[in-house]
């Protein structure tokens, strides 16, 4: 099976998707476009040979409150930043049929690196994931993921600079 991973567009088909979830299914189906057009997220979507859409992510901007993050790193920032800019893994899914092959991994990573690429353009301290439940608590705990006491996760970039380090 021949995969790719590009921003979606019209030619995905993406009505068959289904992750078990009713709430990422219809994010793909009904509001991913709409919210590119609208600048508010970007989805990435892993597709086979005849684009269909075997899963995805998206991207955005967030900030971080200063006060939020862990005591080890919030002392090492200024104290004049009250919200620290971060990148935000908003959705990350794997249709049902295609589950337990490492594509979640595999779309982890590609978001991973696509959020450090664009920290050298745009400042982004860590990106940051919001679980959906505690399978995916446990998923983003598995790579390294840090839980906050928002019960939102992140990962700094220095961190993902250490994953991607033999790359660059």
């Amino acid at each position: 099976m021949k995969i790719k991973i590009e921003i979606l567009n019209k030619q995905h088909n993406k009505s068959d998707f289904d992750c078990e979830n009713e709430s990422l299914n219809r994010y793909i189906k009904k509001q991913a476009s709409q919210d590119f057009k609208r600048k508010l997220s970007v989805c990435y979507v892993l597709i086979d040979e005849n684009n269909k859409i075997i899963g995805y992510y998206t991207l955005s901007s967030i900030s971080i409150l200063h006060k939020d993050l862990p005591e080890n790193l919030a002392k090492k920032l200024p104290q004049s930043y009250r919200d620290i800019p971060a990148t935000l893994l908003g959705r990350l899914a794997v249709d049902k049929n295609y589950k337990g092959k490492g594509l979640g991994k595999l779309l982890l990573i590609d978001a991973l690196k696509k959020s450090f690429e664009q920290s050298k353009k745009i400042a982004s301290l860590a990106v940051i994931v919001d679980p959906i439940d505690d399978n995916a608590v446990h998923f983003y705990k598995k790579y390294g993921f840090i839980l906050l006491d928002s019960n939102k996760m992140f990962m700094p970039m220095k961190t993902i600079l250490k994953l991607f380090a033999n790359e660059n």
